[in-house]
């Protein structure tokens, strides 16, 4: 099914009905004043505009794949809903076309989406703790059966150049990936070479390096070729150019793009010589394929900043361009500032230090804000320090060759991708943030489905938005496929969230969708308080202060805030007395990066917020604010993270979660019983809490529970029997339970169960004989001893299962945030 599966065959189908419908519709709102019609004709206009976004997509970009097709499908049901309540004798032949799509495709639209949603389960659980690597990752999509895709391409007007590499240049820190991509491109099984990263990052400048280098030009000759693609590229003029230039010879009168293509082919075929050819800021897949030729010899350079854009097959391969270290960037920054690559004896270093740091070793930036202070006094260093240590511009030059050039990657993201980018901004720079936190944000205050919400964490991270890594549990992957991602963690480039900051606050203070702090202050911001006598608009509110007692708290109104995030270093924390403004919040983040605990006062501010849907709690005295039970009473999911004052609680409950988790909250010693009476959750988790030394026996109440983590518990002695009744457990995780000495019975019952991770249980010496009743079971992860016992048990009974033998790790990552 999935090879004969595209977004794009799927818009074809559904984009016939919606053609045929809009006429009609409209015909209808002419004579008919009925708001329904006129409500329905606005469904369509969206629908035929989502169609035309689908058909420009490339087939192999999982995460874009994955969240069209979920739109085209409840596309489809909207339009369903609508012929359901419209008389029949209105749309009678319309509702018959409905009738025969829905019998062509929405039998298999649950199938689709639950091949797609597992592959994005897959794709995030490959992610590892290395960003580079990820991003690396993030290019080869995990769909090989979407490869057959064919795209339409207009061919543009736009004006397009080609140089040499004739152009000055100063190429500091280039040893390493100028040696990265010779090496590939030297390599004879290679014909498409792809250099990435994000924006500014140095692409190419490198490829011109290589344009320079004397082993290239000892391998190709004067065969080597620098063309820039663009944006909007004009593919047959660029076709043009490449015959003149390589060809040598009187170009033909090319009828199209196609034609181009096709001559320069046999072109290159008849006459085979080591030829180079450079494809510079390449943005779509679908004009790259009519720029690249196979032949003898013949190798194409590609730069691009989106992952999508690179060709998946065995003849391509990808380098990702990693940013200047200090001493580089330090070296490219004092060229622009001082026209020399050292700090000038007779100037602040310090001070030079200070500013070159704020561009975090992005070349661009190093460029721009170096040119732009050079030859100024040292009074504009120090604004432009304080201005950069804000998000703020330091000149015109820097808001337009800077963030004009960054922001073209957001602007070519759709709508709603484009507003989760933004949504980066709330969240503080040079710190791990769970991407749990970011994924609640995009569920519950922008209404995303999670799975949707996810495909759209991968796809920024694809685009270099955004680094994702995961913690160093060997056990993380496991979890992320079974859609636990508390242990998967995002950050950013200080330049990127810089951007998101600058496209965030756009407009009035007063109706911002986003009110948010860039930087730390010990208070609010002054600006703030010259509005707080007015009603602020914003629907996510973030802040970043050292601790905050009552009194340092303007009065604000926030009666349209979904989201709010708190961050902050303190041993005492006063909540904001504006919370109890907040009718509507959704999301809440309690984010203490402190080395103490906090205690968090200020919580009767609590009791008016009865939506609350999900709340992180970091590093805090966590008890007193679970103690508020009327604003957790409709709460869905809840985390805490390092956080104390637990001991043995005596109540802790709520029936409405859905996801709850507990990490590293040291001094937790003992559940309550009713910590299980949870019917509704899917996700549970209890890890690294050390105290713990056994389990409620009520847990087999979670009735409803498909994950369940009791990973890094080296005090748990057994699992309670009960656990056999979790009839709908489908991955269960015990890893580094080094007390644990045996298993129940009862762990047979598991019928669903289809992972086990049971690495580092070391004092475990034998399996009962009820694990060859878990006939659902594909994958089990353990040390040697036991795992020999795993083999038997797949000789006798589990002839599908895959036995992983594990060596022992350990890891402290979690102590550097």
């Amino acid at each position: 099914m999935m090879q004969m599966f595209s977004c794009k065959s799927q818009s074809v189908r559904v984009g016939d009905l919606v053609k045929l419908l809009i006429p009609a519709v409209q015909e209808i709102c002419i004579s008919d004043q009925n708001p329904i019609f006129h409500e329905f004709y606005d469904t369509l206009i969206r629908g035929a505009e989502l169609i035309k976004k689908c058909e420009s997509i490339s087939t192999i970009n999982l995460p874009l794949n994955y969240r069209y097709a979920s739109q085209i499908v409840k596309l489809e049901k909207e339009i369903d809903g609508f012929m359901k309540v419209i008389p029949a004798c209105t749309l009678l032949e319309a509702r018959g076309m409905l009738a025969d799509l829905k019998k062509n495709y929405t039998s298999e639209a649950s199938d689709i989406s639950k091949e797609l949603e597992n592959s994005i389960f897959k794709q995030a659980s490959m992610l590892t703790t290395d960003p580079c690597e990820n991003a690396k990752m993030l290019q080869q999509p995990v769909l090989d059966d979407l490869m057959d895709c064919t795209e339409s391409i207009e061919d543009t007007t736009s004006s397009y150049h080609s140089t040499g590499s004739g152009i000055s240049q100063i190429f500091v820190g280039l040893e390493k990936p100028v040696a990265a991509m010779k090496e590939l491109l030297f390599n004879t099984e290679v014909s498409v070479v792809a250099l990435q990263c994000m924006g500014g990052g140095g692409k190419t400048t490198l490829a011109l390096a290589l344009c320079d280098d004397p082993k290239i030009k000892g391998h190709f000759g004067n065969n080597v070729f620098f063309f820039t693609v663009s944006q909007s590229p004009n593919l047959k003029g660029i076709l043009e150019n490449m015959w003149e230039k390589i060809v040598g010879k009187k170009k033909p009168d090319f009828q199209n793009v196609e034609d181009a293509h096709r001559h320069l082919e046999q072109q290159l075929l008849k006459v085979p010589k080591p030829t180079l050819v450079i494809l510079d800021d390449v943005w779509s897949r679908a004009n790259l394929e009519k720029l690249l030729f196979e032949g003898p010899g013949y190798k194409t350079l590609i730069t691009t900043r989106d992952s999508s854009t690179i060709p998946r097959n065995l003849s391509t391969q990808s380098y990702q361009l990693p940013l200047l270290g200090h001493e580089d960037a330090l070296a490219l920054f004092c060229f622009w500032a001082f026209g020399q690559t050292s700090i000038p004896c007779t100037f602040d270093a310090n001070l030079v230090e200070e500013v070159q740091a704020e561009c975090k070793g992005l070349p661009l930036a190093l460029k721009v804000i170096g040119s732009s202070l050079h030859g100024e006094p040292r009074v504009v260093w120090e604004s432009a320090k304080n201005k950069l240590s804000k998000g703020e511009f330091i000149s015109d030059y820097h808001k337009e060759a800077l963030y004009k050039c960054l922001e073209t990657s957001v602007y070519l993201l759709d709508d709603v991708v484009r507003e989760c980018f933004i949504d980066l901004g709330a969240f503080p720079e040079d710190r791990k943030i769970c991407a749990d936190a970011l994924l609640d944000v995009w569920v519950y205050f922008r209404n995303l489905e999670w799975q949707d919400a996810l495909a759209i964490l991968l796809e920024l991270a694809s685009r270099n938005l955004l680094n994702l890594l995961t913690s160093s549990n060997p056990g993380s992957g496991a979890a992320i496929s079974h859609g636990s991602v508390s242990e998967l963690y995002f950050t950013q480039h200080d330049v990127m969230r810089d951007l998101a900051l600058n496209l965030g606050s756009q407009g009035d203070i007063g109706h911002r969708k986003r009110l948010l702090m860039p930087r730390k202050e010990y208070n609010l911001p002054e600006k703030w308080a010259l509005h707080r006598d007015r009603q602020f608009d914003a629907q996510i509110v973030s802040i970043h202060t050292g601790p905050m007692e009552e009194n340092q708290w303007y009065e604000m109104n926030f009666p349209e805030a979904e989201a709010l995030i708190l961050l902050f270093t303190a041993s005492e924390y006063y909540l904001p007395p504006f919370l109890k403004s907040m009718k509507k919040l959704k999301f809440l983040m309690v984010f203490n990066y402190g080395t103490k605990r906090a205690t968090v006062k200020g919580l009767e501010t609590l009791s008016s917020l009865t939506q609350l849907k999900s709340v992180r709690l970091e590093r805090v005295i966590a008890p007193a604010v679970l103690n508020q039970s009327k604003a957790l009473q409709n709460l869905e999911k809840l985390s805490l993270s390092l956080c104390e004052g637990f001991k043995n609680p005596s109540t802790f409950n709520n029936t409405k979660l859905q996801g709850f988790n507990m990490d590293h909250c040291s001094d937790l010693e003992e559940l309550p019983q009713n910590i299980c009476y949870m019917p509704y959750a899917q996700m549970w988790s209890i890890t690294n809490c050390h105290q713990v030394q056994k389990l409620p026996y009520d847990l087999g109440n979670l009735s409803s529970l498909k994950v369940l983590r009791l990973s890094s518990l080296p005090g748990l002695k057994e699992l309670p029997s009960s656990i056999g009744n979790l009839g709908g457990l489908e991955y269960l995780d015990i890893s580094v339970c080094v007390g644990l000495k045996e298993l129940p019975e009862q762990i047979g019952h598991l019928k669903k169960l289809t992972e086990l991770d049971m690495r580092e249980c070391s004092r475990l010496k034998r399996l009962p004989r009820s694990v060859c009743g878990l006939t659902s079971l594909k994958h089990v992860t353990c040390d040697e001893k036991i795992g020999k016992q795993w083999l038997l048990a797949k000789t006798i009974a589990l002839p599908e299962l895959k036995v992983e033998i594990v060596e022992v790790q350990f890891g402290l990552d979690w102590l550097d945030d």
